[in-house]
């Protein structure tokens, strides 16, 4: 008898169920920064700014047309690479 496969089945199974990355808080000087860049992008407010999967992500963010938008940033850049309207 092997345990080759069943030693296999429970590594998938501990990387399956291992903890999940949560989302990260900005640091507050980059905070401000991209605050900063919404405001002279045009939006007026955002519900959250976080780091998620390596990129500053923004939701909820609504323009001055009152339009709202999920947006993702460059973190070295902080330039605006994606806009999904919601």
């Amino acid at each position: 008898m092997s345990f080759r496969p069943l030693a296999a089945a429970l590594i998938g199974v501990a990387l399956l169920t291992g903890p999940a990355l949560a989302d990260e808080k900005l640091p507050p000087d980059q905070q401000a920064k991209v605050e900063d860049i919404l405001k002279k992008e045009g939006f007026t407010k955002w519900k959250e700014i976080e780091l998620d999967d390596g990129m500053i992500e923004v939701d909820d963010a609504i323009d001055t047309n009152g339009k709202q938008f999920d947006l993702k940033l460059d973190p070295k850049t902080l330039e605006i690479v994606k806009r999904k309207a919601e």
